[in-house]
Parts: C-alpha cells; sequence; structure tokens
C-alpha cells in the first residue's frame, strides 16, 4: 500500500515563504519520480515542478525560480521550499509519485499513479 502524506501547509502573507513535506511509505523515492500539484475551486490540477528519479528537476514559469523541489532520501520525504509566496500561489498542494518517471513524464496529472490528499496554502495580501 503506497501512502503520500502532506503536510507544512498554512497562512502565509505575500512575500513570505513556507516549506512542504511529503511522507512517503510503501514507496521508495529512489525510485520514483515525484511531483507537486496545485488546485483551485472549479480549476484542474495545475503542474507545479517535479524530481525525475535520477534526481534532475522541472519547474513551471509560474513558479521558476521561487519555488525548490527536493528530497530527503533518509526520511523518504519529499520537500517544496516555497519562497516569494504571491496570492496566486494559494491553493490546495498535492503530492505525486510515479515510479522510475522522468520530469516530463510527471507533468500531466492523467499520468501519475499515486497521489496525496493535498494540504491548503493561503497566501494573503
Amino acid at each position: 500500500q503506497v501512502q503520500l502524506v502532506e503536510s507544512g501547509g498554512g497562512l502565509v502573507q505575500a512575500g513570505g515563504s513556507l516549506r512542504l513535506s511529503c511522507a512517503a511509505s510503501g514507496l521508495a523515492l529512489s525510485t520514483a519520480g515525484m511531483a507537486w500539484f496545485r488546485q483551485v475551486p472549479g480549476k484542474g490540477r495545475e503542474f507545479v515542478c517535479a524530481s525525475g528519479w535520477t534526481t534532475t528537476t522541472l519547474y513551471s514559469d509560474s513558479v521558476k525560480g521561487r519555488f525548490t523541489i527536493s528530497r530527503d532520501n533518509a526520511k523518504n520525504t519529499l520537500i517544496l521550499q516555497m519562497n516569494s509566496l504571491k496570492p496566486e500561489d494559494t491553493a490546495v498542494y498535492y503530492c505525486a509519485a510515479v515510479k522510475w518517471a522522468t520530469p516530463s513524464g510527471l507533468r500531466s496529472p492523467n499520468g501519475i499513479t499515486y497521489w496525496g490528499k493535498g494540504t491548503l496554502v493561503t497566501v494573503s495580501t
């Protein structure tokens, strides 16, 4: 049984920072491509960034230079460091995984094998 559990969401002022975590069980992160998506009411899940199983990375234009995806293999945990947050970053953030995937294979939510339940990030003005 694969489980992905996000944590670290909350309320932050514009310009601030948050650090999200995705703890994985039943899946070794070293064998999986990992990604973050986000979703607001009435819209589909939007690609944020990805880390391939070889640790190469890919970022959407909207977050490039502000967000960083990384792995803590000792804790089998995926990290999303979010800096310079904007109100338009407000969303539910989801952790996602696909075994052996490269970043380009993680861009579409339709290709995702495993999902977390999400954690809410709210950025105030």
